[in-house]
C-alpha cells in the first residue's frame, strides 16, 4: 500500500517538475512593473505606466489608476486596516476602495518622488531623495522624519525598529521612528547603494549593488554578511517572504527562492522572459514578479519543495532540506523537539533505501550512492510530513 501511495506522489512530482514554469499574467504584457502588494483577493502591481489590480489570484490585471499618479511610475505599495497606499513619481497616494480610485496625499513631503512607502503599526513612512518622512494621520499629513540630505530607496522593519537603504550611504536603523538614525554598515564589504530590504521574522535581508548580491542580518543590522549558497552574484531590487521561505529577484538573474532563511537558494526562471525583477510579492498560492520590461508574471507554491503535511505535525516547527537537488547528501535540518523522530527516504518505486531517526538537529543523509532521480523522505511518527528530494 505504501508503495501505490508514494507512487502516486511521485507521479505528481514528476508531472509538477515537468511543467513547473512561470504563468505570463494577462494584461501585463509587454509592460514595466516595479511594485506588487497582496490584499487578501486583491492583488495589485504598479509600474510606468500607473496601478494595477487583479481579484483572481493574479490571473488577470487591468488598469486601475483613477487618481493616481499618471505621469510617472508607481513605485511602492503598502496598507493598513483602511486603506492601499502608493508611492509614487507624484507622491503618495490613497485608496479607500482597493484601487478603484486614489486620492493624492503628499502635504509635507518635500519632494513627491517617492522610493518607497511602509506601513508600521500606526505610522506611514515614505522615503525619497530628501530622506524620510512619516505620517501619524493615515497620510493626511507629512513630516521629516530624518536623513534629509540621504537619497533613501528601501525601507522595511523589524516590530517598531525602521531600517532604510541608500544611495550612496549605506544602511541605517532608527529604535526611535526616525527622530535619530545610525548608519549600521559592519560587513556590507563597501557596498554602499540598497535598493531592497525585506523582514523576515528578526532577520532582515537586504539587496546589495552589482557585483555583490544578497546581505543578511541576524542582530538586527549589527553585522551583515553576503549570502551564497547558489545565490548568483549582482545586484538585487525585490524581496517577498512569509514563514516557510524567502524570495529574492535579481537585476538579470532572475529569482531564487531559500527554505531555511536564506543558508541555500534554488533558481526558479523557467518560463520567465525578462530576468530583471523589480519586485516580488506572495498570495495563498503563487509568487508574483513584477519585470523591467515583460510585465508580470505568477509561479505556483504547490510546484516549490515545501513540505506538505498528511496531517498536522506533531511539533508546529518549520524543518528544511538542504542541499536540495542534491549530488551526494542531503542534510535534514530540524528543531531539537524532533529529535527522536523517524525518517525514510524512499525511491521513486517505493522501496525505503534510507531508515533512521533524528539524532540531533542537522542529520546528514547519504545519498551518493543512489541513481539520479525524485525520492521521498518521509518524516514523523504518528503525523508525518512528506519532502520531494532531487538527486542529480
Amino acid at each position: 500500500m505504501i508503495k501505490i501511495a508514494l507512487q502516486i506522489l511521485l507521479f505528481s512530482c514528476f508531472s509538477i517538475s515537468a511543467y513547473a514554469q512561470w504563468q505570463q499574467c494577462t494584461g501585463t504584457a509587454g509592460l514595466n512593473m516595479q511594485a506588487l502588494l497582496t490584499n487578501g483577493i486583491y492583488n495589485f502591481a504598479g509600474g510606468k505606466t500607473g496601478s494595477y489590480l487583479s481579484t483572481d489570484s493574479a490571473a488577470n490585471y487591468t488598469l486601475s489608476n483613477t487618481g493616481n499618479d499618471a505621469v510617472g511610475p508607481t513605485r511602492g505599495y503598502t496598507k493598513d486596516n483602511n486603506y492601499i497606499y502608493t508611492s509614487t513619481s507624484q507622491g503618495a497616494f490613497r485608496s479607500a476602495n482597493n484601487g478603484v480610485t486614489w486620492v493624492s496625499k503628499s502635504v509635507g513631503l518635500t519632494n513627491l518622488l517617492g522610493g518607497g512607502i511602509l506601513n508600521v503599526g500606526t505610522r506611514l513612512f515614505y522615503v525619497g531623495p530628501t530622506g524620510v518622512f512619516m505620517s501619524t494621520d493615515q497620510g493626511d499629513n507629512w513630516s521629516a522624519a530624518g536623513l534629509s540630505a540621504t537619497d533613501v530607496r528601501s525601507i522595511a522593519a523589524i516590530n517598531d525598529t525602521l531600517f532604510v537603504g541608500t544611495n550612496g550611504a549605506g544602511i541605517y536603523k532608527s529604535v526611535d521612528f526616525g527622530a535619530n538614525w545610525i548608519a549600521i554598515n559592519n560587513g556590507l564589504s563597501g557596498a554602499l547603494n540598497f535598493r531592497a530590504m525585506e523582514s523576515k521574522g528578526n532577520t532582515l535581508f537586504a539587496g546589495g549593488p552589482t557585483g555583490t548580491g544578497v546581505f543578511r542580518s541576524l542582530d538586527f543590522g549589527a553585522n551583515w554578511t553576503l549570502l551564497g549558497g547558489g545565490l548568483a552574484s549582482g545586484s538585487y531590487r525585490g524581496f517577498a517572504s512569509n514563514s516557510q521561505l524567502i524570495v529574492a529577484g535579481s537585476f538579470g538573474s532572475g529569482v531564487f527562492y531559500s527554505t531555511d532563511n536564506g543558508g541555500n537558494w534554488t533558481t526558479i526562471n523557467t518560463g520567465l522572459t525578462d530576468l530583471t525583477i523589480f519586485d516580488l510579492e506572495l498570495n495563498d498560492n503563487y509568487i508574483i514578479a513584477a519585470t523591467n520590461t515583460q510585465g508580470v508574471f505568477r509561479f505556483a507554491l504547490s510546484n516549490l519543495n515545501l513540505s506538505i503535511g498528511i496531517s498536522d505535525f506533531d511539533v508546529k516547527t518549520a524543518i528544511s532540506i538542504f542541499p536540495n537537488p542534491t549530488t551526494n547528501q542531503i542534510n535534514l535540518k530540524a528543531d531539537y523537539k524532533l529529535i527522536g523522530t523517524a525518517c525514510t527516504l524512499y525511491s521513486n518505486l517505493g522501496t525505503a533505501v534510507f531508515s533512521g531517526t533524528i539524532n540531533n538537529e542537522n542529520t546528514l543523509i547519504e545519498m551518493e550512492n543512489l541513481p539520479g532521480g525524485i525520492y521521498m523522505l518521509i518524516v514523523g511518527n504518528s503525523s508525518k510530513q512528506i519532502f520531494k528530494v532531487i538527486k542529480q
